[in-house]
């Protein structure tokens, strides 16, 4: 017993991906590729981002940064979700499960921030190209680095302070491929009512609100470029669009977990999988498929990589 809360429980069970053997092992084959996939394209990115000088500009800066956040937000949960797919007994110890959850917090956190700092850049871009050097300085893209893990550490501390001290007598199943908030809460024994709200206004209300302002944003910009006459609307939307998929890819499954009422909430695997895995994996083919500036770095560097063998 944890003579802190005056829990019983000392490890979580995990029902993860369950199913016959055969599809579990289609299951390992297939997420170990993408996540293999998502971490070695996020690393392509941020080496690109990092050796190419024609790549030295905030939106990559920015970029390489997304791509950081990435990996860490997915090495979180799809290790052990992939190995856990080959086990029998797919359990998780306690403090094993409250770290997944701080740093699935954190590192959402901050991704949520450079998401929006990112919209920022494209609109200053966009809207004051002669003043865009000027105001995108180098102090600034540090600053909005540092203010996206703060505002990470800060949204991941202020629930986890409240989690981490909540007594769990049993039963002590998760039905999820990995620990999250409201899972866990819902096992505590005692009335978490308060702290549901609390949750629901911090991770789900916040994930709302910076969703519609970063669609705000982008409105703002596409009528900006509209009215006009400069015939850059359809760059701009070829720019934009792979901005909106990232956010829309990140911010929906956020929004559905964290913004309704925990009694309604049953967990998604499928959602999870989605957001942990396939999101950091599309991001990088979202960005380079799109960006002739990106493949053309990309098949510089490739081309010197060859030569030097």
């Amino acid at each position: 017993m944890d003579l802190k809360n005056g829990s019983l429980v000392t490890e979580f069970v995990l029902l993860g991906l369950s199913g016959q053997w055969e599809l579990q092992i289609f299951f390992f084959v297939t997420f170990s590729l993408v996540y293999c996939a998502a971490v070695l394209g996020n690393i392509l990115i941020i080496v690109t981002v990092t050796v190419s000088s024609t790549l030295h500009s905030p939106m990559y800066f920015l970029l390489g940064n997304l791509s950081f956040l990435d990996i860490c937000f997915s090495t979180v949960t799809t290790p052990k979700m992939i190995t856990d797919l080959l086990t029998e007994h797919k359990t998780i110890s306690m403090w094993g499960c409250m770290s997944q959850m701080f740093f699935i917090h954190l590192f959402g956190g901050a991704e949520m921030t450079l998401l929006t700092a990112m919209a920022f850049d494209r609109y200053v871009a966009i809207c004051k190209p002669l003043h865009y050097r000027t105001i995108m300085s180098h102090r600034l893209l540090n600053g909005f680095v540092i203010f996206s893990w703060i505002i990470g550490f800060i949204h991941t501390m202020s629930q986890m302070l409240l989690v981490v001290n909540l007594p769990f007598c049993g039963p002590n199943v998760i039905d999820n491929i990995f620990c999250d908030l409201p899972l866990v809460i819902k096992l505590a024994c005692i009335k978490t009512y308060t702290l549901e709200l609390f949750v629901i206004a911090d991770s789900g209300l916040l994930s709302l609100i910076c969703f519609i302002l970063l669609l705000d944003s982008y409105a703002v910009i596409l009528v900006t470029v509209w009215q006009r006459p400069s015939g850059r609307l359809s760059k701009v939307l070829s720019t934009l669009s792979a901005h909106i998929i990232v956010v829309t890819l990140f911010f929906g499954p956020c929004i559905f977990i964290y913004a309704w009422p925990f009694n309604s909430f049953s967990g998604n695997k499928i959602l999870s999988v989605f957001y942990t895995v396939i999101t950091p994996f599309l991001n990088p083919l979202i960005y380079s498929l799109r960006n002739q500036k990106m493949q053309g770095a990309m098949r510089k560097l490739q081309f010197l990589f060859v030569n030097s063998m």
